[in-house]
Order: structure tokens, then sequence, then C-alpha cells
């Protein structure tokens, strides 16, 4: 509730300074941060809060607040890296035109967000993914004059009659609409459910598995967990509707570091985890396509966008094209795990890898924000050399990169990586030497085309752009203390997680094992009771 009371507020502050509704907005920010921290101790000791008041009687339909450890873990998440973000916007959106929008729909996306994780039914999470939605819309459309400078890809290169570049307005309404096909499958798919079960809660669907075998008995059951899926390749623009992702990028860089690494884009990654050990305690009624499904759309997903990355020459679209393929990584983990007799090492290498790309694709979206914002272009070769110029975005966009990359043994990404390999390899599933290879393959993109941004943007000649802004007087700098400081954070923070890597992970493993057993059932050797 705290950023949706922020968000209430910022409007009545339209005639104040920009420093006043700056700074309310980052404190109701990092107001919700703490709130959150301070139930963290609950999840981490395995318990949950749950909550529930009457809210339509007619269809005894209750609103209740689930925060058990995935969700309050999400929570933390979400919050804290939001957090970084509405610092880093401060110096970032100072000067621009309309903070008072900004502010408002950044708040309305966290605590969407929000609403998503700590929901304890399907309908106030769709309510919550509806609000993700307007606010994605609002900020990648940011721009709404469409200044040429704002616009993605390269003007005048045609694909097949179709241009290959996008204004603010067209990425937004498009980022809108492909969500949209996405919202109309999950719908769908929760209506069909409350159909046969009378509810839309996560509890009362556990606790009563009737309605399962009802839906079983008539071929229902798989369609209806697929088109709950089918919300998630929208919200997490995997394949085929990942093409909005990449024109997202039209938005300010603080948006789309919220976008790929704290809302948005991980809103679909957790609706899958939220109802994976769900479908997996109802493993009796054989729904194992469902989670084919799930691995499958993560392998191809992962694989076409990784392709992409490799080619690229914007260094945010970069970024995006990475961020779909890290997110097929996870949905990879969450359907293997439920193609798996060990459930809970699918699925808790899923979680960590989100942790992981969380903390250091919000870094690298930052430090990206902050090269456009002292180089003026989007295009890595209007950059080079730029290690001189920017040192301290270049020591921490290289320790994000490295963990993008798996760097061994001292980043979090490989350790999350990892993980997932194991998982793979580990599984039962006829089809998982395949999708190992998909893995394997994905990752030596992935490191390639990470240092080949690295090394386009820091290293070698300055470019001609560059030489023309030196001309101008105009020397590129180290951006202000308010801006690198968050990415910073993140940056460090990816690393010290994988320094203690496999220790965090053994927690992280031992806490859901413990979450899934209590909760569903499900035994660290995947067994349902």
């Amino acid at each position: 509730m705290i950023p949706f009371i922020g968000a209430a507020l910022i409007p009545a502050l339209k005639n104040k300074s920009e420093r006043v509704k700056s700074y309310v907005a980052v404190g109701f920010s990092i107001l919700s941060a703490f709130f959150a921290l301070s139930i963290l101790p609950v999840g981490l000791a395995g318990n949950e809060i749950h909550s529930q008041i009457p809210w339509f009687s007619a269809l005894n339909l209750n609103a209740g607040v689930l925060a058990d450890p995935l969700g309050i873990i999400m929570s933390n998440l979400v919050a804290w890296i939001s957090a970084s973000i509405f610092v880093y916007s401060i110096s970032y959106m100072h000067g621009e035109r309309s903070l008072t929008r900004y502010w408002f729909f950044m708040l309305f996306f966290i605590g969407s967000m929000q609403l998503i994780v700590l929901s304890d039914n399907l309908l106030m999470v769709f309510f919550g993914w509806e609000g993700v939605g307007l606010a994605s819309f609002a900020l990648i459309g940011f721009w709404y004059t469409d200044r040429k400078k704002d616009y993605v890809g390269t003007e005048g290169h045609v694909v097949w009659g179709i241009p290959m570049w996008a204004s603010p307005t067209h990425s937004g309404i498009k980022a809108f609409l492909f969500n949209r096909v996405g919202d109309i499958m999950m719908l769908s798919g929760m209506f069909m459910i409350f159909a046969y079960a009378g509810t839309f809660g996560f509890k009362e669907l556990l606790s009563d598995q009737s309605w399962a075998q009802e839906m079983m008995q008539q071929n229902l059951l798989v369609p209806a967990a697929v088109l709950l899926f089918g919300g998630a390749i929208g919200k997490s623009a995997q394949f085929p509707l990942n093409e909005w992702l990449l024109e997202a990028m039209t938005g300010p860089a603080s948006v789309s570091a919220l976008i790929h690494a704290a809302t948005m884009v991980k809103a679909g990654v957790f609706l899958v985890a939220r109802i994976g050990p769900l479908f997996f305690a109802l493993s009796v009624f054989n729904i194992s396509q469902f989670f084919e499904v799930v691995a499958w759309v993560g392998a191809i997903t992962a694989f076409l966008l990784a392709t992409q990355a490799l080619v690229n020459p914007e260094i945010k679209k970069v970024l995006a094209y990475s961020t779909g393929s890290q997110i097929g990584y996870m949905m990879m983990a969450l359907g293997i795990a439920g193609l798996s007799t060990n459930f809970v090492d699918g699925y808790t290498a899923g979680f960590f890898h989100m942790i992981s790309h969380a903390l250091f694709k919000a870094s690298l979206f930052m430090g990206a924000g902050a090269i456009l914002h002292a180089v003026g272009s989007r295009f890595m070769y209007d950059m080079g050399g730029l290690r001189k110029n920017m040192k301290k975005t270049y020591i921490f966009m290289l320790l994000a990169g490295l963990s993008l990359a798996g760097a061994p043994l001292i980043t979090s990404g490989f350790w999350s990586k990892d993980a997932i390999f194991a998982s793979l390899l580990e599984s039962s599933y006829s089809l998982s030497p395949y999708l190992f290879t998909i893995a394997v393959a994905i990752a030596i993109m992935t490191a390639f085309y990470t240092f080949r941004m690295v090394g386009l943007v820091f290293f070698g000649k300055p470019s001609k752009n560059m030489a023309n802004l030196e001309s101008k007087g105009q020397r590129v700098h180290e951006v202000s203390k308010i801006m690198w400081i968050p990415f910073a954070i993140l940056a460090i923070s990816s690393i010290a997680i994988g320094v203690v890597g496999f220790a965090f992970e053994s927690q992280i493993h031992s806490l859901f094992a413990y979450y899934l057993s209590n909760t569903f059932g499900i035994s660290e050797r995947g067994v349902t009771s």
C-alpha cells in the first residue's frame, strides 16, 4: 500500500519544486523497502503471514495477503532495487518536464508489483498485473513528443518492409498490445479454474483438489495451466510475445532498469514460481505437459534473444535482448523442476538466478543510462575508450558484466547458472540433455556479447562522436555520485553473493525445501504427500 499512497500524493505536489517531488517519491520507495525488510525474518524462518477479508460476498471471494517465503523475498527484491533506481532517478531525470507524471507512474509501478507478489489469490494478482501493464505503457512512452534522440533502432533500416526503428509512443502502445494477448490468455485460464474450483485462492486451490480431478477428466487442466502461463509469456517477454521488450528501450534508463530488474518481466517468472508448486502437487493428474511448455518456451527464447544480442549496435538493446534471454534461463529451470524427481533443485535454481539477474541487470541499465547521459548516443560505435573518462562507471559495469557473463567462482551469475545446469543434468526428463546443450550454448553467447559490449564502450579509441563532443567543449566526464553509487552498490552485491555463492545457494535451497515441504508436501526428492 505504501507506494500507492505515495503515487496518490504526488499529483498534489504538482506545483512544488522538482526537489520536493523527487524527495517525496524517493522517501516513499525507501519506506516501502524498510517495510519489506521488517517482514524478512518471517520469510527466512520459513513462516508466513496470511490474512483475508471479505471482498465479493455474492461469489464468496476474499481479498487477502499471503506473505510466505517466496513472496517476502520477492517483495524485498522489488522494494530495494526499486529504491536504488529511485535514488538514481533524482539526478538522471533532473530538469525533465512532467516529473509529476514520472514519479506517479514509478510509484504506481512498484505498488502494482508488490500487489502481484503479496496477493493470496489469482484475481488480486491480475489487478496488480494490469497495473504493471498500465504503468509500463505510460513510462515506455514517457517522452511522448517522439524526439529523434529517444527512438530505438537504426533509422532507415527496413526488413521485409517493416521499419526497424520505433518512437516512444509506438513502443508504449506495442508493449501494451502485446501484453494484452498474454493477459487474455491468463484471464481465460483463471476463469476456467474458477468455474470448477469456485475460488481464485492459492491456499484453497491446494487444500481441495477435487476441481483438478474434474478438469483432468475433461482434459482441461493442462490447457488451463498453459493459458495461465500465457500471461507470463506476455509479461516476461518470452517467445513468441517477446518483441515488445526490445522497443521498450525508448523510455528513460531508470524505467528500463525498473522493468528489467524489479518489475514487469519478473512478474511472469514470479507467477510461474507461484503456481508451479501447486501444479506439481497435482502431479497425480499427470500435467507434465505444462512444465514441458514452460521449459521449452524458456529455452527457445533464451537462445533466440542471445543470438540477437551478439550483433546489436545499441547498448540498451543488447541489455534488453539479454534480459529476455536470462528470463528464458529462469523459465527453463522452473520448467525442468516440474519434470524432475527433484523439484526443489530446479525451483531453487530458477529463483536464485532471478535474484542474481535483478542485481546485475539493474546495475547494467543504470550504468548504461549514465553513459547515454554523458555521451548523448545509444549506439556503442559512438562511444569507445570511456574507461578513461568514466572510471567508476567502467569498474562497476565491468563487475556487473562479469556476473552476467558468469565469470567463475566470484560472481552471483556463475553460481545461479551453475545451479540451472546442475538441475538440467540431474533431471530424469528424456529431453533434458538437449536443454542442457542449449543452456551451455547460451552461456557462451552471453559471455561473448557481454565482453563485446564492454569492449566497444570502454576500450579502443574514442569514436568520432566523442571527438566531436570534445571539439565543442563538451568533455565527457563521470556522472554525479547520486547516479553512480546506486549501481555501484548493486554491482558489488552481485560480486559479494558470488564470493559466498555456494553457501548462499545452500541457504536458499534449505529455505525453499522447507517451504515446499510444509506448504505443498513436496519433499527434497520431489515426492508429494
